[in-house]
């Protein structure tokens, strides 16, 4: 009798023991629930849902919510924060993951597709593997959009225009390099204290994305943009190591394959974006004007890719990649 209850305790236990374990995995990130970084996200979530039949479900938080970009890495990196988004921009000073560096070089990437297709490549792999160390797991990307220049006084439209203006950057090496080497006053500031910065004087100007540009209502506070499309903005979809563990062994397939998909797709929005975004600030009271010696600002700045080319092989391999396929 014994042996025969415990046969069906075992019996029972077996399908329960097989089944995968249901996740819930909460993601956050420093943009505007308006933003791309959010849509982005939101792709990746419907695609971990369909991935794993709903067993490992992903909620979005904008708006600052959990955190800004660095709270969000501390977080992730000590398992209170099961995941986010974080603009690759703050991961070499952060995390000390050089090869990220290699995203935001000035006039590397050709276009969308080329950075998509280079970020889904085995490289692609190589360089999110980068962050095991900082108990952290990547598994995609998300674009934002290519940087332009947005300044509250006279329209920019030549490289010495941009001579001395307070311009605010993220507090890093690689982007102060760039822009002193164009010649404006950079300004590190926190990404939250822009709008007021812009509308009190405290900066002239500050180096952007269209899209947030719209998502944070810039456009109240600076009326002119020169387009410029130095770099890219990518954010990099990541899991705290802990959250990572928690999966199984067919739901982490799940989960970086839904991120492969979702950083291809993702992409591609922000492509078909930039020309919708750009009328929507010029219906608001932008003006856009386009940069009359783009060459001199590329020469300008081409020492910095020389430079940052020697502080780690990642970065020469994706400079390597992104030219072969211009």
């Amino acid at each position: 009798m014994k042996l025969f209850s415990l046969t069906a305790v075992l019996a029972c236990a077996l399908p329960v023991a097989g089944m995968a374990q249901e996740v819930t995995i909460k993601m956050g990130h420093a943009a505007s629930s308006k933003h791309i970084f959010q849509q982005g996200l939101e792709i990746f979530a419907e695609k971990v849902a369909e991935k794993t039949d709903g067993a490992v479900k992903v909620e979005v938080y904008g708006d600052r919510q959990l955190g800004d970009d660095k709270q969000l890495l501390e977080g992730l990196q000590i398992g209170l924060i099961d995941g986010a988004l974080v603009s690759s921009a703050t991961l070499p000073l952060v995390l000390g993951t050089a090869g990220f560096d290699a995203l935001q070089l000035p006039f590397v990437v050709g276009s969308y597709e080329q950075l998509s297709e280079v970020l889904t490549s085995d490289l692609g792999d190589t360089l999110l593997a980068t962050l095991d160390d900082s108990s952290i797991k990547g598994v995609g990307f998300v674009e934002a959009g290519q940087r332009h220049f947005l300044t509250r006084g006279a329209a920019v439209t030549s490289t010495d225009g941009f001579g001395g203006l307070k311009t605010r950057i993220v507090p890093i090496p690689l982007h102060k390099a760039i822009w002193e080497a164009i010649g404006v006053n950079p300004i590190g500031m926190a990404y939250g204290e822009v709008y007021s910065a812009l509308e009190t004087g405290t900066i002239d100007a500050v180096e952007i994305n269209l899209s947030s540009i719209q998502s944070e209502s810039l456009y109240d506070a600076a009326k002119n943009v020169t387009m410029t499309g130095h770099y890219f903005w990518p954010g990099v979809i990541m899991l705290s190591g802990m959250t990572w563990d928690k999966l199984s062994a067919d739901q982490k397939t799940a989960v970086e394959a839904a991120g492969k998909e979702a950083t291809t797709e993702a992409y591609a929005l922000a492509a078909s974006q930039e020309a919708d975004t750009r009328a929507y600030l010029e219906e608001n009271g932008v003006t856009v004007s386009e940069l009359s010696d783009l060459d001199k600002m590329q020469a300008e700045t081409a020492a910095v890719v020389d430079s940052w080319m020697e502080k780690d092989p990642l970065i020469g391999e994706f400079v390597a990649a992104f030219r072969s396929e211009k």
